[in-house]
C-alpha cells in the first residue's frame, strides 16, 4: 500500500534535524509554524528560532541581515507571501547580495485545496527562477524533500525549496539517487518522456503505469532543480524518446514547462506538451476535484503523452 505525507511535514522534520547538529542555522518563520511545520524546530531550538509575525518583507530583510553574520537561515511560510509579497526583498536583499538564505515557501500550487485562489501560489517557481544567483528546488515526495533540505544547507546562497499542504504519495526512497542540478530518472522508457516536478512526479508514474498496458513504454524524469537545470537530461530524453510531456502543479508560463521548452527550441524539434495550469487563477474546491478541473491528473498526462507520440515523424 502507498505511503502518503505531507512534504511540509519532513520539511519541518529536517530542519530540526539540522538545528540538532548544526547550532548555525536559523529559522524563521511568518506566524505559520503549524502550516509550515517549523513548529518542530522552534520546539527543540527556541535559541535558533525567530517568528516575525504577519511581516513576511521584514522577516526576509532580517534573515539577510542573519546570514551576512554567517549564519545559514531558512525562511519559512506560504509561498504567495514569500515568491510574492515578498518578492521585492527577495531580490534585493538575499538574491542581489547572494545572501545564505534558504526560502521555505509552503502551501504552493493548486493543492492548498479550500483556501482558494488567493492562497494558491501557481507563479512561484517563475518567480524564483527569474532571479540571479537563486537556486531552485521543487521535490517530489517527504523522501525527496529531507534530501532537498541538506542539500540547500551546504549550498553558500539563496535557495527556494517549493513544498504542498496536501500529504502526497511518496514514490522515491532513501536510496534513490538526488544532487542538485541533476535530474533522476525514475523509469526509463524509448517512446515519449515525462519531465515532471513535485506532485505531479506520481501522477506521472501512474500515467506510465497505465500506458505500459498499452506496450507505451515512458521514461519519467524527476526534474526536481527547475534551476540550475539539467539541460542534458532534456537533450537526451529528446534524442532517446522522440517526444516530451512536461507536467508542473504551476502555470505553464515560467516554469518547468517554459525552462523545458527553451532547451528543446535551442537543441531540437521534438513533439512537445506541457501539462500545468493554463492562464487561470486557482480556486476553492478539493484537491483531487481541481487537479481534475485544471487537467492535472494521471489521465492528461496519459493522453498528452498519447498525442505527442502521434505527432512523432
Amino acid at each position: 500500500m502507498a505511503e502518503f505525507k505531507p512534504t511540509r511535514t519532513a520539511y519541518g522534520e529536517t530542519l530540526k534535524k539540522l538545528g540538532d547538529v548544526d547550532p548555525n542555522v536559523i529559522v524563521c518563520d511568518a506566524d505559520l509554524t503549524q502550516a509550515t511545520m517549523t513548529k518542530f524546530f522552534a520546539a527543540a531550538h527556541p535559541d535558533q528560532f525567530y517568528n516575525f509575525g504577519i511581516a513576511e518583507a521584514n522577516m526576509m530583510a532580517a534573515s539577510a541581515g542573519l546570514a551576512h553574520c554567517g549564519y545559514t537561515v531558512f525562511a519559512s511560510t506560504f509561498a504567495v507571501f514569500g515568491a510574492g509579497r515578498a518578492f521585492e526583498q527577495v531580490r534585493n536583499t538575499i538574491c542581489y547580495t547572494k545572501a545564505n538564505v534558504k526560502l521555505g515557501l509552503s502551501h504552493a500550487g493548486l493543492s492548498v485545496g479550500e483556501d482558494g485562489g488567493s492562497h494558491q501560489a501557481i507563479e512561484d517557481i517563475a518567480l524564483m527562477r527569474s532571479l540571479p544567483n537563486m537556486t531552485v528546488l521543487v521535490p517530489c515526495d517527504a523522501c525527496e524533500m529531507e534530501k532537498a533540505v541538506y542539500a540547500a544547507a551546504k549550498i553558500n546562497g539563496p535557495v527556494s525549496i517549493r513544498m504542498c499542504r496536501l500529504a502526497t504519495e511518496i514514490v522515491t526512497t532513501p536510496d534513490t539517487p538526488f544532487e542538485v542540478g541533476k535530474a533522476t530518472i525514475l523509469r526509463d522508457g524509448k517512446d515519449a518522456a515525462i519531465i515532471a516536478c513535485g506532485i505531479e512526479i506520481p501522477e506521472a508514474i501512474h500515467a506510465a503505469e497505465a500506458l505500459a498496458a498499452e506496450g507505451i513504454e515512458v521514461r519519467i524524469v524527476d526534474m526536481h532543480t527547475i534551476k540550475p537545470l539539467d539541460e542534458d537530461a532534456i537533450k537526451a530524453a529528446a534524442a532517446d524518446c522522440g517526444a516530451i510531456v512536461t507536467a508542473e502543479e504551476h502555470t505553464i508560463y515560467g516554469g518547468l514547462g517554459s525552462a523545458v521548452a527553451e532547451v528543446i527550441a535551442d537543441n531540437s524539434h521534438v513533439p512537445f506538451e506541457r501539462i500545468g495550469i493554463k492562464d487561470r487563477f486557482g480556486q476553492s474546491g478539493a484537491p483531487k476535484l481541481l487537479a481534475a478541473e485544471y487537467g492535472l491528473t494521471a489521465d492528461d498526462i496519459a493522453n498528452a503523452v498519447r498525442r505527442v507520440i502521434s505527432r512523432k515523424a
